[in-house]
């Protein structure tokens, strides 16, 4: 059964084929993704190995975290499932956004 990291304290320079090189030293490695933000394309400082199996997931676990990748201490963990927001989005006044719209608001004198 494949096995999903998280990787975090990525530094800017490191790349996918760099994750890939080093932690198929422990095992095969079946995915590798950097996340990015969307809009100026930099890294968000964090990203996901796939292995193959756990006992290869967590033999990296044990060799690379808290191990120096490109000049930062890196943290590798299990990688846990992505929870679901509640009330949407949260952006732009949407539910769950945080934002409140009360339209008689501006129309009082205080």
């Amino acid at each position: 059964m494949n096995k999903k990291l998280y990787i975090g304290n990525l530094s800017d320079e490191v790349t996918e084929q760099d994750l890939n090189h080093n932690f198929s030293t422990v095992g095969k490695v079946v995915s590798v993704a950097i996340i990015k933000d969307r809009y100026s394309n930099r890294t968000k400082g964090f990203g996901f190995v796939e292995m193959e199996t756990e006992e290869d997931a967590r033999k990296a676990i044990e060799q690379f975290n808290g191990g120096d990748l490109r000049g930062k201490i890196i943290a590798v963990s299990e990688a846990r499932e992505k929870k679901e927001r509640e009330g949407g989005s949260g952006r732009g006044g949407r539910p769950g956004s945080g934002f409140s719209r009360d339209p008689g608001r501006g129309d009082r004198k205080y």
